[in-house]
């Protein structure tokens, strides 16, 4: 009898550990998405005054015209 109670605990361990694991596994793939959304707004925001600021210049120099 020990020996099947031994067995369902294992069991057991190795079902918990599996759902940790699945469970960081989830919260590191949550956290990739998340930054690459951030670098994507990021890359955006500096396209957005690069291009600002290149229109800046061309006005100043007189060259959108």
């Amino acid at each position: 009898m020990d020996s099947n109670r031994a067995a369902f605990n294992a069991g057991q361990a190795k079902g918990q550990v599996q759902e940790k694991c699945e469970n960081m596994i989830d919260r590191a793939c949550d956290s990739a998405q998340s930054a690459k959304e951030s670098m994507q707004e990021t890359g955006q925001q500096m396209k957005a005054k690069a291009q600002g600021a290149a229109e800046a210049v061309k006005d100043a120099t007189g060259m959108n015209k």
